[in-house]
Protein backbone atom coordinates (compact mmCIF):
# COMPACT_ATOMS: atom_id res chain seq x y z
CA UNK A 1 0.00 0.00 0.00
CA UNK A 2 2.77 2.29 0.83
CA UNK A 3 4.69 3.77 -1.85
CA UNK A 4 8.19 5.43 -2.24
CA UNK A 5 8.10 8.86 -4.34
CA UNK A 6 9.45 11.91 -4.27
CA UNK A 7 11.40 11.35 -0.92
CA UNK A 8 8.00 10.77 0.85
CA UNK A 9 6.32 7.36 1.58
CA UNK A 10 2.68 7.67 0.35
CA UNK A 11 -0.42 5.73 0.74
CA UNK A 12 -4.48 6.55 0.79
CA UNK A 13 -6.69 4.78 2.80
CA UNK A 14 -10.38 4.65 2.16
CA UNK A 15 -13.28 4.46 4.46
CA UNK A 16 -17.33 4.05 4.50
CA UNK A 17 -17.61 7.67 5.02
CA UNK A 18 -16.42 10.69 6.92
CA UNK A 19 -17.30 9.78 10.41
CA UNK A 20 -15.22 7.22 9.88
CA UNK A 21 -12.00 8.79 8.50
CA UNK A 22 -11.98 11.06 11.12
CA UNK A 23 -12.29 8.71 13.91
CA UNK A 24 -9.32 7.09 12.26
CA UNK A 25 -7.15 10.16 11.51
CA UNK A 26 -8.01 10.92 15.38
CA UNK A 27 -6.47 7.80 16.15
CA UNK A 28 -3.00 8.26 14.36
CA UNK A 29 -3.50 11.97 15.42
CA UNK A 30 -2.67 10.21 19.02
CA UNK A 31 -0.47 7.75 17.76
CA UNK A 32 1.86 10.28 16.00
CA UNK A 33 2.33 12.32 19.16
CA UNK A 34 3.19 9.45 21.02
CA UNK A 35 6.06 8.61 18.70
CA UNK A 36 6.65 12.26 17.99
CA UNK A 37 6.44 12.22 14.19
CA UNK A 38 3.67 13.90 12.69
CA UNK A 39 2.52 13.39 8.75
CA UNK A 40 1.32 15.53 6.61
CA UNK A 41 -2.01 14.32 5.32
CA UNK A 42 -5.08 15.46 3.98
CA UNK A 43 -8.40 14.24 4.01
CA UNK A 44 -11.47 14.48 1.56
CA UNK A 45 -14.86 12.72 2.62
CA UNK A 46 -14.13 9.37 3.27
CA UNK A 47 -10.13 9.38 1.99
CA UNK A 48 -6.93 10.05 3.68
CA UNK A 49 -3.82 10.60 1.64
CA UNK A 50 -0.38 10.02 3.57
CA UNK A 51 3.24 11.42 2.90
CA UNK A 52 5.42 10.65 5.86
CA UNK A 53 9.22 11.84 5.52
CA UNK A 54 11.63 13.19 7.82
CA UNK A 55 12.44 17.03 8.10
CA UNK A 56 15.21 16.76 10.24
CA UNK A 57 17.10 14.26 8.06
CA UNK A 58 16.60 16.97 4.93
CA UNK A 59 13.37 15.31 3.61
CA UNK A 60 14.01 11.98 2.97
CA UNK A 61 12.36 8.34 4.09
CA UNK A 62 13.58 7.32 7.39
CA UNK A 63 13.14 4.51 9.86
CA UNK A 64 10.91 7.02 11.63
CA UNK A 65 8.92 7.19 9.17
CA UNK A 66 8.44 3.37 7.73
CA UNK A 67 7.29 2.55 11.65
CA UNK A 68 5.23 5.32 11.83
CA UNK A 69 3.62 3.84 8.13
CA UNK A 70 3.29 0.37 9.99
CA UNK A 71 1.70 1.75 12.77
CA UNK A 72 -0.89 3.47 10.46
CA UNK A 73 -1.55 0.52 9.17
CA UNK A 74 -2.21 -1.49 11.90
CA UNK A 75 -4.52 1.25 12.84
CA UNK A 76 -6.45 1.19 9.69
CA UNK A 77 -6.42 -2.82 10.14
CA UNK A 78 -9.78 -1.78 12.81
CA UNK A 79 -11.68 -0.30 9.99
CA UNK A 80 -11.72 -3.14 6.76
Amino acid sequence: MWQEKDNKLQASFEFKNFSEAFAFMTEVAFLAERLDHHPEWSNVWNKVNFQLCTHSAGNTITQKDRELAAAIDEVFTKYR
